[in-house]
């Protein structure tokens, strides 16, 4: 046996051990600290006082002192396993009243102090360096202990004593390198456990002489066993299988780590197929030598299950018939050979007991079990990781086991390209084809009573609508593949599970969950939805079922497209019925519009609508220019805010409504017959004041079209407009003036209306106040007081 693969083994024995209890109590509300692998030389201070594990292995302590855990008073697992420790003093523990897991192995411990306060449930010392047992007699207060690892060089039956009376589960017994200078073979006969685990030197040839059978162990496991038998030599190993023929109460026998011959191989089988063993189980075995034909006796066994794990021969040319004829017709119910190499296996001779067989991970090709009869009672048969190539090969091999109820023919390189010839046994209900290089046709070669599917890592792209239905199917795999949509039921009528994630779903079906009522259970995250009007209501669907129906929900459900949503969990995508629906967003726009329409009709009819949008433009308007036009060049030789242009027959209008609503907020206005200079022509005043203005508003009317002095202030403010090109001229259209009633020598006027807006003069009183703010806001500017 290697050191490499001694070491390996006992690393992994004491991490299934601390494997085990770690799993049994994540499910308990733990404060769990974690502190292995942190190149520690004592153990933390800054502990919690609520912790109740901790873990401290693979770290460089190497002594521990009551005052490392005296205040974890509610400290329940201690792991302190490979460590320097060299000495114990278990009264450390006295102050952790609730402790019962203990893992020291892997240190160096040579001498421990004991306490009699210790109730443990699992000690484990194993791994270290004791010359005698280190059981104290205290240890035989721990009355609730189910676990004891141990390690010494020398075993003296009186040790065991102290313990004796306990019922322990499991025993652990490590022995040491110096084991066996000075072996007692009686040494195990007081020890009382169900299970005793031995684990030998690694470096000797197995010479001892101990009685592994003397304890009242139902299980024995036995590692590091290097029986390589010279011509002459005394069967040290041999002796001891012998004696397990003489105690009733062993069930269980495991082999670990063995190096021997390929005679001696077959020798250790057929001791123990003579012996009150159920259940033998040999693994990590080297193998040299050659191979003998030696007759194997089959009669006269216990053993109802064999297992042989990873087996390496360092024989490269023998007879490999030979071995295949002796395993193939063992009288067992269960046999198990994986890890092997081996190449083909014979058909049993005669109709076989075998209700399980599993050869995964060897190198078994089709042509294995070629009309092989004398299966027929064989009900679970495992052929993973093979080098099986044709699906209809696998179908011809197992069309005669009439029992056959499980096949996980899985992580091999099948295809089956519609070649027929798929007449499976009737009695299969589940099969797992995993891991292959099956394409859709394989769904035509399915039988017909499977219950559960595994198809997952393949390349199926769709399931075809074609195939045979398949009724009876209630679980059904076919994650990791390239399949575009969720399958529909028709084909499953009685489909319950279904697992079809990482595949390329983007618009699962909306229909699925209708038409696959039987569904208790679907695992379809992690495919690359894309978030659109199409999922909607898939996602409507998915969320009124029960989180326990849909796995992994919300979390592995998220979009893939477009790149906006891209992460969002589906939950989180919300798409308006409005918006996925064309024919409902059609009719609410023209129901709006039409809504619209009717507001605007009704606002236009009885609101004058038109009238108060003119306005506001107008207002809005001139704001804008007031504030885009420079102050020096508004305010320059202005005195008045607007000359006033109107008939006399519309006076009253002016004098009564006009002035009054314009001069109260300080507008300066200019009339003809308050402002005109006496002695000057009429003519001059009127180009004058025009100048002198900042607006000039004509109070049209058809007055106004009757006035010839109104028309020459037409003129004149016509001929401003374009000589100095400004926006200066504000029409009022006091009464409305028919074209037709225009003399032709207006025609600026006819040019005004046509090219410019004009304010109208609203009949309603409530519109007056818009009106006016619109003409103040048109006029109004700060003029520059100018002394007279």
């Amino acid at each position: 046996m290697t050191k490499a693969s001694s070491g390996i083994f006992h690393f992994a024995v004491v991490f299934m051990l601390t494997l085990e209890i770690r799993i049994q109590l994540s499910v308990e509300s733990e404060l769990v600290v974690d502190r292995s692998k942190k190149n520690l030389t004592h153990v933390p201070k800054d502990l919690t006082l609520k912790t109740t594990i901790l873990d401290a292995s693979q770290n460089y302590i190497s002594e521990l002192q009551a005052s490392d855990i005296l205040s974890l008073s509610k400290l329940r697992i201690l792991i302190l396993s490979h460590n320097r420790i060299q000495y114990l003093d278990i009264s450390v523990f006295k102050f952790n009243q609730e402790l019962e897991y203990l893992d020291l192995s892997h240190n160096k411990l040579y001498k421990i102090s004991c306490y009699p306060t210790v109730n443990l449930k699992h000690l484990d010392l194993s791994f270290n360096e004791f010359d005698v047992l280190p059981i104290c007699k205290e240890f035989g207060n721990m009355s609730q202990l189910d676990f004891l690892g141990l390690s010494a060089t020398q075993l003296q039956k009186s040790s065991w004593l102290p313990i004796a009376h306990l019922n322990i589960s499991k025993v652990l017994l490590v022995l040491g390198e110096l084991y066996g200078q000075k072996e007692d073979p009686e040494s195990l006969q007081d020890l009382n456990t169900k299970s005793l685990h031995i684990v030998f030197p690694t470096q000797k040839k197995f010479h001892f002489v101990l009685d592994v059978a003397a304890s009242t162990a139902v299980s024995l496991e036995l590692s590091n066993i290097k029986y390589v038998p010279d011509d002459n030599e005394y069967s040290y190993f041999m002796n001891v299988l012998l004696r397990l023929q003489k105690n009733p109460r062993l069930l269980d026998l495991t082999l670990n780590n063995i190096e021997t011959t390929w005679n001696s191989f077959f020798k250790i089988l057929q001791v123990v197929w003579h012996t009150t063993i159920e259940h033998f189980s040999i693994s990590n075995v080297e193998l040299t030598g050659e191979l003998d034909h030696q007759d194997f006796n089959y009669s006269d066994t216990s053993v109802k299950t064999l297992s042989i794990h990873q087996v390496f021969s360092y024989v490269y040319h023998f007879q490999q018939g030979y071995v295949y004829k002796i395993l193939s017709n063992m009288k067992i119910q269960n046999f198990t050979i994986t890890g092997t190499r081996m190449m083909h296996m014979f058909c049993p001779l005669q109709i076989s007991p075998l209700v399980y067989l599993n050869l995964s991970n060897n190198l078994l090709t089709d042509e294995v079990f070629k009309n092989c009869t004398s299966l027929t009672a064989l009900k679970t048969l495992i052929l993973q990781m093979n080098q099986f190539k044709k699906l209809v090969n696998i179908v011809n091999m197992t069309k005669d086991m009439k029992s056959l109820q499980q096949l996980d023919i899985s992580q091999n390189s099948l295809r089956y390209e519609n070649e027929g010839n798929c007449f499976w046994t009737k009695s299969l209900l589940i099969l797992n084809m995993s891991s292959n290089i099956l394409t859709d046709s394989v769904f035509r070669c399915i039988p017909p009573s499977v219950t559960v599917l595994d198809l997952h890592h393949n390349r199926i792209v769709s399931i075809p609508q074609d195939v045979t239905s398949l009724e009876a199917l209630e679980e059904l795999n076919v994650a990791f593949n390239y399949l575009t949509d969720l399958p529909g039921c028709g084909t499953f009528s009685s489909l319950s599970v279904l697992i079809i994630d990482y595949n390329l779903v983007s618009h699962p079906s909306a229909d699925f969950f209708y038409s696959c009522q039987k569904i208790r259970s679907i695992k379809a995250g992690n495919n690359p939805f894309q978030c659109s009007c199409e999922l909607r209501e898939f996602i409507k669907n998915i969320g009124q079922i029960s989180s326990e129906v849909v796995e992994d929900w919300p979390e592995s459900y998220k979009c893939a497209y477009p790149d906006s949503y891209k992460g969002t969990q589906l939950q989180n995508f919300h798409m308006s019925q409005l918006s996925c629906n064309t024919t409902l967003l059609i009719v609410t726009i023209g129901v709006i519009v039409l809504f619209l329409a009717v507001i605007v009709t009704f606002l236009c009819i009885y609101m004058d609508l038109p009238w108060y949008l003119r306005m506001v433009c107008q207002w809005t308007q001139a704001r804008h220019r007031a504030r885009n036009m420079s102050l020096k060049e508004l305010q320059k030789n202005l005195q008045f805010h607007a000359f006033i242009s109107y008939s006399g027959h519309d006076s009253v209008w002016v004098k009564n409504e006009l002035l009054p609503n314009l001069e109260k907020e300080d507008i300066r206005i200019c009339l003809h017959e308050r402002n005109f200079v006496p002695g000057k022509s009429i003519v001059e005043n009127i180009i004058n004041f025009i100048e002198e203005s900042y607006k000039t508003i004509f109070v049209l009317s058809p007055n106004f079209v009757q006035s010839e002095w109104c028309h020459y202030e037409l003129y004149f403010a016509h001929h401003k407009l374009f000589q100095d090109a400004s926006d200066n001229l504000i029409l009022i259209l006091l009464e409305p003036i028919p074209r037709y009633s225009i003399p032709g020598n207006y025609h600026k006027l006819k040019s005004l209306m046509a090219q410019r807006t004009y304010l109208e003069w609203p009949k309603e009183k409530n519109k007056h106040g818009l009106f006016w703010a619109n003409l103040r806001a048109t006029i109004n500017i700060k003029l520059i007081e100018q002394n007279k």
